[in-house]
């Protein structure tokens, strides 16, 4: 006879295990359902394809840069910069393609028609160039001895600039004109991020080249010891300097492919304006799907999801909120970070038994999110904003006001000061 007293165990081992991907399959659900209900021109219901579509070619691209982000944070690091590494990639990337395009009788490059190879040759020098951009963010870490944070916030902020330079005088160099922008308009540069197919083809098999990385392989065991805890793993033969570098290395590489894809969406670079806060949407997507910022804890699997999630949710506000909606998909990912964040390291049982309203400081913090609910609210809402805002803003201080108040009887019952 056959034992079924283990399949329940078995699916609830499934069950914790992918708790971060059950939850974030759930909330997109959640959230498609709730842009149908609340999206007056009913985008999805009459063009699914199409926006299916544009979700998954967004989704992949920053999932791209996700999977980056993943092997860092896992490592126990942080990469602030590619945001600007996808800039400066879509500059080198483009300075490759102009420079070995045909020229018309003018001198000028003919970039409407060029060849398979060379747009080939302009990704693969890019690669190269993303492979020494992560090979410097990893010197300066493990022998300069500078914090991750503040190493790639040096790239973060210098690669742009660097790339407005090289983009002026790429620019004087071939067309005699110092313009601080980019042009590609070769139907098969352009194919690399205007299609469906080419990103979300890259995004997976990206995916499970990284998901082979950590699970399959000693390196990938390494990393996460590593994430977990670098001295433990450095006293126990490790070499950590070297997993240092490939995470980096990774991280730089990822971003650059993604910044190829996004010029090549554009047909432009612009390192000026060009992936703007794409690295913090990168670390968002990663979080979102379980990384942990301590390093140690994440999955490839959690990461797809969080992009996918977080770009649904992105694509939800553009077509609910009316009223310049980029302007909150900033504020959206800002939240939804916050979510992540404390409900991975505070995971458990006891997460919702917690003190968050603790003596003065509680009090405030109260006001503050109820506050801020309703300024939020009042924003996006396009009619009645006053009473839409002090609606919501009131709601959320009475539910706010209830667990402040079983918190303090909690705490006068345990006789805690």
């Amino acid at each position: 006879m056959t034992d079924n007293s283990s399949q329940p165990s078995l699916i609830k081992t499934l069950a914790r295990r992918f708790r971060s991907e059950i939850s974030l399959f759930i909330a997109l659900i959640a959230v498609v359902v709730g842009t149908m209900a609340m999206d007056r021109s009913q985008s999805y219901a009459k063009k699914p394809v199409e926006n299916a579509a544009e979700i998954l070619r967004q989704s992949s691209i920053l999932g791209v840069v996700a999977l980056g982000a993943t092997i860092v944070i896992i490592s126990g690091g942080i990469d602030l910069s590619a945001g600007s590494v996808m800039a400066f990639s879509g500059v080198i990337c483009c300075s490759i393609i102009l420079r070995l395009a045909p020229q018309n009788a003018r001198g000028m490059p003919l970039t409407e028609d060029i060849s398979i190879w060379i747009a080939l040759a302009g990704v693969a020098g890019t690669l190269v160039v993303a492979v020494l951009v992560g090979t410097f963010h990893a010197w300066l870490i493990t022998v300069v001895k500078l914090p991750p944070f503040v190493a790639t916030l040096a790239s973060l902020v210098g690669l742009r600039s660097l790339g407005r330079v090289i983009v002026q005088d790429v620019n004087s160099a071939i067309t005699g004109d110092s313009n601080t922008q980019m042009y590609v308009k070769g139907a098969v540069f352009r194919a690399l991020g205007q299609t469906v197919g080419v990103p979300l083809v890259t995004f997976l098999v990206l995916s499970v080249v990284c998901w082979i990385l950590l699970t399959k392989t000693v390196v990938g065991r390494h990393l996460l010891a590593m994430g977990g805890n670098e001295q433990a793993a450095r006293l126990s033969g490790i070499r950590t300097d070297r997993l240092k570098w490939l995470a980096y290395c990774v991280g730089a590489v990822t971003a650059s492919i993604g910044g190829i894809m996004y010029s090549a969406n554009v047909g432009q670079a612009n390192p000026a304006t060009d992936a703007v806060g794409f690295e913090l949407n990168a670390i968002a997507a990663a979080v979102v799907g379980g990384c942990s910022l301590s390093g140690g804890i994440g999955t490839i699997s959690g990461t797809m999801l969080g992009a996918l999630f977080l770009r649904t949710v992105m694509d939800s506000v553009a077509k609910t909120v009316k009223s310049k909606p980029d302007d909150f998909q900033g504020l959206i990912v800002g939240i939804l970070v916050v979510l992540a964040v404390t409900l991975n390291e505070q995971s458990g049982s006891r997460t919702f038994q917690r003190r968050y309203f603790p003596g003065g400081l509680g009090i405030f913090s109260w006001l503050i999110l109820s506050l801020l609910a309703g300024v939020i609210s009042g924003a996006m809402s396009t009619t009645h904003k006053l009473a839409t805002g002090a609606t919501v803003g009131a709601l959320v201080a009475i539910v706010l006001g209830i667990k402040v108040v079983r918190e303090r009887r909690s705490t006068t019952g345990k006789g805690s000061p």
